[in-house]
């Protein structure tokens, strides 16, 4: 049984083969020419031409408070079609870039990753009797990159079952069936992943089986801070109630005015505290603001309410 942080230190290195950051990046949207999945998207990067990129927008969709499923529900259809259509329309790339920084697609995220793809990793590295960190971080990454079953049977039909070879050494010519599959393949864009086994040789050259943090991989380190981070949120913490205040047609009035007035007040300048803000209070706060090096527009915004302590 993995350990949470064995868990999070396999997923960050499938991350790292698919986006180049250990937490993956939820709104990556992907095109390549030649690449069978077509439009691949989010953390680890799953695919229009699977089908699974359907499910993943589908699980979004039906979360609460999911800030862009109004928009993305009426693609549902041509994503369960596979309409490849989509690896062009742009305004639905921009709406998958959009969504990416939502919680709730995070969220959406990282419970489809690990029930489409982490939890059978694991059952299957069970079956065959794993026991490493490591050897599950590989089958996890071959069912995302994907042919597993594939290199799994050809790797049996040379050693034998993992039982009879031994899981470390059955891993290992696995690892090298792989990459030798990789380099050899007709697809130019598979050759250029040989990277991904390389890293994991690498790990079990240096007989990191139980993916002990830190760890390098593909010049990336994983290490137990960058795991134990999560993904950002861009989300002001501005109060949303605080507004610029300046010359209107009706006047701005309120507690805020008031409280502008009495700054200029405290700075010496001669203002009717009313809470009105009038053409005077206008031409005290352009002569305060070219006094003080800030663009004398008659606008209280953030730069003006800070320096005088608003």
């Amino acid at each position: 049984m993995l350990s949470e942080l064995q868990k999070a230190a396999a997923q960050a290195i499938v991350n790292v083969f698919e986006t180049g950051r250990t937490l993956g990046d939820y709104a990556r949207v992907t095109l390549l020419a030649g690449d069978p999945g077509h439009l691949t998207y989010g953390r680890s990067q799953t695919t229009l031409g699977s089908g699974n990129l359907y499910l993943l927008i589908k699980a979004y969709c039906d979360m609460p408070g999911a800030a862009c499923a109004r928009a993305l529900k009426p693609y549902l259809p041509r994503l369960a079609a596979i309409d490849l259509a989509l690896d062009r329309d742009m305004a639905f790339r921009e709406l998958l870039k959009e969504a990416g920084g939502d919680p709730a697609m995070q969220d959406a995220q990282d419970g489809f990753f690990d029930r489409v793809y982490w939890t059978p990793a694991a059952k299957t590295a069970g079956v065959l009797g794993f026991a490493t960190a490591l050897s599950t971080a590989i089958v996890y990454d071959s069912l995302i990159h994907g042919s597993w079953g594939a290199l799994r049977d050809r790797t049996t039909a040379k050693l034998g079952q993992p039982a009879k070879a031994g899981e470390k050494a059955w891993v290992g010519a696995y690892v090298n069936e792989r990459r030798n599959w990789l380099a050899a393949h007709p697809n130019t864009l598979l050759r250029r992943t040989v990277y991904r086994m390389d890293a994991f040789n690498a790990l079990i050259k240096a007989g990191n089986w139980s993916l002990g943090v830190p760890l390098s991989v593909c010049g990336v380190t994983v290490d137990q801070a960058a795991l134990s981070c999560r993904a950002p949120v861009v989300v002001s913490a501005s109060d949303a109630a605080t507004r610029n205040l300046h010359l209107t047609k009706p006047p701005m009035t309120g507690n805020d005015v008031r409280a502008l007035e009495e700054a200029l007040a405290r700075e010496g300048y001669a203002v009717n505290r009313d809470g009105v803000f009038d053409e005077g209070l206008d031409g005290v706060l352009k002569s305060w603001q070219a006094e003080n090096g800030i663009v004398a527009d008659g606008i209280a915004g953030p730069a003006t309410r800070t320096i005088l302590g608003l």
